[in-house]
């Protein structure tokens, strides 16, 4: 979003044992749990679960199951058709979902169709490059799509629409072309996108901070020309200039959380939120968030839901300025 931007599975026995012994009540807390990861491995999406897997290491067996389809599409519709009830599941959500929810990509459900349970914590665009690329700034992919947009070819884990493909049509537009100009591929994760760039098959990569880190981690293949965040991101990014320093007013944040069934029962939610609140509480938790590559937010409750109230409305702004389709 341009200038000012908006401001797992967590379960198991061990949590449940802490509340019964915190307030002598029995607990609908699954002993055993899973987290929905609506994409293929190495996404944000996969990030969100494994934080879940982190906050619990040692204490609760948190299995993680790959749903990819849709862009998260294929996992929405899962929970509230066929396990709308299930308090032992938990899907991992972020900023984009809510931006597909939006333009109507979940078929006909909408926010109101499950029970948004917390944010735990958040990320923010970034623009790569292949580590060989011409490419040395955010200027210099501005110069090359003002030349000839058709030329520069845009390669993210998400569809027209989506989130990655905003970033793409932003800076297109800050380059003077118009969005319906330029090439960008579609596929099903940010992992697959970066796979793509590394191998040549797209130019430029427009995702999230958390997932390319991750990539560098495993892999030197690719190069982070600017970050889409207010100031310059700590850690192993530290040396990329924002995209505002480069000239641009862009600025992108992803939210990244959890939501449950529409179904669950109010204790088995109520629960979830108060484990999930202690969880980000703890002390560690702030260490395993950042090895992950995400930064502070922690929502849940009211505030939770004001924030999902007002993402919806700016995304909505946002799919009818840019004239997409309402599904």
């Amino acid at each position: 979003m341009q200038g000012n931007g908006k401001k797992c599975l967590l379960a198991g026995g061990a949590w449940g044992a802490a509340l019964i012994l915190a307030t002598g009540i029995a607990t609908a807390m699954p002993r055993e749990s899973e987290c929905l990861v609506p994409a293929k491995a190495e996404g944000g999406f996969d990030l969100t679960c494994k934080l879940a897997q982190g906050m619990l290491a040692g204490t609760s067996a948190v299995r993680l199951t790959y749903l990819p389809g849709g862009i998260g599409a294929l996992a929405y519709t899962t929970i509230v058709t066929k396990r709308a009830d299930d308090a032992s599941t938990l899907v991992a959500f972020s900023s984009g979902s809510l931006l597909n929810l939006a333009q109507g990509k979940f078929g006909p459900y909408t926010e109101k169709d499950v029970r948004w349970l917390a944010v735990v914590g958040t990320d923010y665009g970034v623009v790569a490059v292949q580590k060989e690329s011409p490419f040395r700034s955010l200027q210099d992919v501005l110069k090359a799509v003002r030349a000839n947009p058709q030329k520069v070819v845009f390669g993210a884990g998400g569809t027209i629409g989506s989130q990655d493909w905003f970033k793409a049509v932003l800076l297109a537009r800050a380059a003077g072309a118009g969005h319906k100009s330029i090439r960008f591929v579609a596929f099903e994760g940010g992992g697959d996108a970066l796979s793509a760039l590394e191998g040549g098959h797209v130019a430029v990569f427009t995702g999230d901070a958390a997932e390319v880190t991750q990539y560098l981690g495993r892999r030197n293949s690719v190069r982070v020309i600017a970050v889409l965040s207010e100031q310059r991101l700590p850690g192993v990014l530290a040396h990329v200039p924002t995209a505002r320093e480069q000239g641009l007013d862009l600025v992108w944040p992803t939210a990244r959380g959890f939501y449950v069934g529409p179904k669950v029962s109010e204790q088995a939610y109520r629960e979830w939120s108060e484990a999930l609140r202690k969880a980000m509480s703890d002390d560690g938790f702030p260490r395993r968030r950042e090895s992950l590559g995400l930064f502070p937010l922690s929502l849940t409750g009211d505030e939770l839901q004001q924030f999902v109230d007002s993402s919806m409305a700016e995304y909505r702004r946002l799919a009818a300025e840019f004239e997409l389709p309402k599904r």
